[in-house]
């Protein structure tokens, strides 16, 4: 079977960062697993290039202690079933805003720089589709107009506070039950009743017909094509999971469609290869720049299965669901792939220091990003749960794996319920600084050229005036602080350890931009970068000193 062939290889507000001097930055104090000194002890360590002799400078040094300059900080917020957003069913439009905006200050305030928000959860949709009804998880009838747009209300909001916008859909799921005569009555699935199957109490796309893989892309597009997206997202349901005693009715489906296939679950999986290879051409040829990426349950193979599979002992995404996502990574099929490792460490059947190595091998040399999902909704429960610590355990782990790129919490009601005290942990040790998002390359995009900073007047926090560089306007900015009058050694070298930096802003349309940082006792200098949307940054401003 051909697949389409891939020929590709931060917060409105301030962050809570600490100036770093000009001689090094304010010393971390990791060493080891386990270690709560993160960020918390004061030696100056040296982050400076050298100078040479013809007055140049060598590349810049790392400092091991500094956390990652970039990383994917992100959370889930789910549609389905009222999960996170909206809370529930008929809330007023009013309403509705202020829930998200109040999801998107937290996300801001715990220093995520991206939100993957649940825009199409059960064959309907967050936004005017011409394909598909009005989703009823936001008005607790399919069909019915909200009054507004909740998919351009998200990505505005999400982009003026600087996070990335993932749209997350559900490609097959066409409703929690399975009685087609509840959908409204211009419903595709009802339109097209041999499309879809009912199993274990849900009703399915079937993801066997050519059709209604065409219909899906068709329909998800629709949202790629017309809004300002970042990404596109899927989670791990394509075929269902199974149900004890009932078995995938599409015998009749693979009769008819089985393209030369002998064994019906090698077809199934095919099925699923066929449309993410389609749906990721489809997505970079409308729009380059937006990346695609899949969140696969976090064991593809146990290594009794297949040499090549995790040395774990639990269910099998391959042979349980037809999801070969080791063959996405390794075909170039995705941007990012976003596992759920929702074990805790040390699980025997599933071990999270077993299967983050193993992704990380899986990825090796692909230009693939890996992002950890992480079980914030487990958070508080028994066990090893019980400890508000283990998901900082986790970021602690990723430390040491410089092939993960970041991690994704499900889910974002939990960050503020359950996982309150574990999310405080991971902010203090690991996000007490802003991130900026990792670059993917191939997807197009150049660094803007260096912004000026202009006036900076004191007063609650340091407002800094920054207009863009000459050519094309930046997305946003990042701006770092230094104590002390300008130094070479502020910059370049200095931006490179993220401790110096105080945030991120999104660019203001066609003119200035302002942004506070915190502090206003003085005596710091000020650099800005500018980056595309892709993340490509800039050289420094000229410096800005505020006595």
């Amino acid at each position: 079977m051909a697949y389409p062939n891939r020929s590709r290889p931060a917060s409105r507000t301030a962050g809570s960062g600490a100036s770093i001097s000009r001689t090094g930055a304010l010393c971390g104090a990791f060493a080891a697993v386990l270690t709560a000194a993160l960020l918390h002890a004061s030696a100056p360590v040296a982050v400076m290039a050298a100078e040479s002799a013809d007055g140049g400078s060598e590349p810049c040094q790392t400092d091991a202690q500094a956390p990652p300059k970039r990383q994917m900080r992100a959370e889930w917020i789910a549609s389905v079933v009222n999960i996170d957003w909206p809370s529930e069913q008929g809330l007023t439009p009013e309403e509705q805003r202020a829930e998200l905006v109040g999801l998107y200050d937290q996300a801001e305030a715990d220093g995520l720089n991206a939100v993957f928000v649940q825009i199409r959860p059960t064959a309907d949709a967050f936004w005017p589709s011409p394909y598909e009804p009005w989703s009823e998880w936001i008005t607790g009838e399919q069909g019915v107009d909200p009054g507004y747009d909740p998919l351009e209300f998200a990505v505005e909001e999400a982009h003026a506070r600087n996070l990335e916008f993932h749209g997350w859909f559900n490609p097959y799921r066409v409703a929690m039950h399975e009685d087609p005569g509840r959908l409204v009555e211009d419903h595709p699935a009802r339109l097209n009743p041999d499309w879809v199957f009912p199993y274990g109490g849900k009703l399915y796309y079937d993801p066997g017909i050519p059709e209604v893989r065409e219909f899906v892309i068709r329909a998800m597009m629709h949202a790629v094509e017309n809004y300002d997206l970042d990404g596109v997202h899927f989670d791990d349901y394509f075929y269902p999971y199974p149900v004890s005693g009932e078995a995938v009715p599409d015998k009749d489906t693979f009769a008819e469609h089985g393209r030369g296939f002998t064994d019906i679950e090698d077809w199934r999986r095919d099925n699923v290869n066929l449309l993410v290879a389609e749906m990721d051409e489809a997505v970079h040829a409308a729009k380059p720049h937006v990346k695609f990426g899949i969140s696969p349950f976090g064991i593809w193979r146990n290594d009794s299965s297949d040499p090549a599979g995790s040395d774990t002992n639990g269910f099998e995404s391959y042979s349980g669901i037809y999801a070969d996502s080791r063959t996405w990574v390794r075909r170039g099929w995705v941007d990012y792939i976003n596992p759920q490792v929702y074990w805790e460490i040390g699980l025997p059947v599933a071990d999270y220091a077993v299967l983050v190595p193993w992704w990380e091998r899986v990825t090796e040399g692909t230009g693939v990003h890996l992002y950890i999902g992480q079980a914030a909704y487990k958070a508080g429960n028994e066990g090893a749960w019980s400890d508000p610590r283990e998901l900082a355990r986790h970021l602690e782990f990723n430390r040491s794996h410089p092939g993960v790129d970041g991690d994704v919490y499900f889910s974002a009601e939990s960050l503020r319920t359950n996982a309150r005290s574990a999310m405080d942990a991971v902010v203090e040790r690991h996000y007490a600084q802003p991130a900026l998002v990792p670059v993917k390359e191939g997807l197009g995009g150049t660094a803007p050229e260096p912004p000026r900073v202009g006036g900076a007047e004191r007063g609650d926090g340091v407002r800094l005036t920054i207009r863009p560089g000459r050519g094309r306007e930046p997305a946003y900015y990042a701006v770092y602080a230094f104590d002390g009058t300008p130094s070479r050694g502020d910059a370049p070298c200095g931006i490179e350890d993220p401790r110096a930096m105080v945030g991120t802003v999104r660019a203001a349309e066609g003119g200035e931009t302002v942004f506070t940082a915190p502090g206003g006792d003085g005596g710091r200098t000020y650099y800005v970068t500018a980056l595309d949307r892709l993340h490509h940054e800039s050289p420094p401003s000229n410096p800005r000193y505020v006595p």
